[in-house]
């Protein structure tokens, strides 16, 4: 028996990371961060992830493109006690909710 992986949708993920609540960690490869991201994001990849460098001061909202990969993340790092959830849908619904993703220059960006 497995546990359901901790989820959150972008709509209530974005209203706690405006208020500083969480942090939001897109774990999407450097080709996918740099055509865009959300504004408050923190990038790590998760092919090259350390544990070690997780902002642990505030619970995390983990997301990627689909919400595949840091759905794995949520799922290895919750049973350990990391305060972790995983954004449904990823980056996809993030943009479909009509949320910014912008490239590092604050230009007008695209989900790949």
């Amino acid at each position: 028996m497995t546990s359901a992986v901790p989820e959150t949708t972008a709509q209530d993920a974005v209203v706690r990371v405006e208020a500083g609540e969480v942090v939001l960690l897109d774990v999407r490869e450097e080709q996918e961060w740099l055509a865009g991201h959300a504004p408050q994001a923190v990038h790590a990849p998760l092919s090259r992830l350390d544990l070690g460098d997780l902002p642990l001061d505030r619970p995390i909202v983990a997301v990627c493109r689909s919400g595949n990969r840091s759905g794995q993340l949520t799922a290895a790092l919750a049973p350990r006690g990391v305060d972790i959830v995983n954004l449904v849908g990823g980056m996809g619904a993030w943009q479909a909710a009509g949320l910014p993703v912008v490239r590092d220059d604050g230009s007008p960006g695209l989900v790949l």
